[in-house]
């Protein structure tokens, strides 16, 4: 899996001559997505996106309906695989919970990408608000993720919103140093310099020049933070402060499921199955676009 360290240390790819419109093409990632390592994923990532979205018209049941059939077995006539504890169908909390799931992400993800980038775009202006914006950086990173998790459930209580600003706070400090490591660089490069002695402003050459260049490794970021992130709000649904039950997530599926492994231990292969094919695709992904931005 790449991490943001790897990223930081590869930094962003410098260009031969002029913004990244004229030297990279108008698609560089087309031939980083066609590759078969990024196809697998596309197809993972895919395939768990869609069963989420049809999710209803998949389930045979709702995944609150109760049954008369406790922790029945894999390929029960009704339930594929099977029921939990309360008798709901496992199939129907699998698929549901992929939808919750994917909800907090597309929300999360994106929400620290922005907060992270605006912190980047302000530690660039000033000396000054820079040290300020790397100290903030040190706070949030100074958190482990649980304890950040528990103080802000602690304030909010469980629930949706608290898993999306745990997700969103873990973003901040990987999308704004990366995103002020390539303006530093970018800013130095001799493109820059040429495009001021030529009249541009200091906007235009921020807006057409520095950031396009800078951002590249923003991209690889958003498909390692989407990975981050299935793995955030499934520790706190396992530990109970994330979404509240009986709303179904992955984490708390598998939660659930802990005391009955060896007694039913389809019980757990529907989320485990799930959250593996997600992160492995988005690995892939993330793979495929970093070594395109390596080139």
């Amino acid at each position: 899996m790449t991490s943001t360290t790897d990223l930081l240390a590869a930094g962003p790819p410098p260009p031969a001559s002029g913004p990244r419109g004229r030297t990279r093409g108008r698609h560089p990632y087309r031939s980083a997505l066609s590759t078969a390592r990024a196809r697998t994923g596309l197809v993972l990532v895919g395939a768990v996106i869609l069963a989420g979205l049809l999710a209803p018209l998949i389930a045979g049941h709702g995944p609150t309906d109760q049954s008369g059939q406790s922790l029945a077995a894999l390929g029960t006539p009704g339930h594929p695989l099977g029921t939990d504890d309360l008798g709901r169908d496992l199939l129907s909390r699998v698929l549901y919970g992929i939808r919750a799931d994917l909800g907090i992400i597309a929300v999360a993800v994106p929400l620290g990408a922005v907060l992270g980038c605006l912190f980047a775009l302000v530690a660039a202006a000033h000396p000054v608000a820079d040290t300020v914006v790397q100290r903030v950086f040190d706070l949030l990173l100074a958190f482990p993720g649980l304890i950040l998790a528990l103080a802000v459930t602690a304030i909010l209580g469980p629930g949706r919103l608290p898993v999306v600003l745990v997700i969103a706070l873990a973003e901040i400090p990987a999308f704004g140093r990366l995103l002020r490591g390539g303006i530093l660089v970018q800013r130095e490069r001799e493109y820059v310099t040429a495009a001021r002695v030529g009249g541009s402003s200091g906007r235009r050459v921020l807006v057409r020049h520095i950031l396009p260049n800078a951002a590249d490794p923003l991209i690889v970021q958003i498909a390692v933070s989407l990975t981050v992130a299935v793995f955030i709000e499934g520790a706190m649904s396992f530990l109970g402060v994330g979404v509240r039950p009986p709303e179904p997530t992955l984490g708390a599926v598998l939660s659930q499921s802990m005391p009955y492994l060896a007694q039913a231990p389809n019980f757990a292969a529907g989320p485990l199955i799930t959250v593996t094919a997600l992160v492995l695709g988005l690995s892939l992904i993330a793979e495929a676009l970093n070594r395109e931005i390596r080139r």
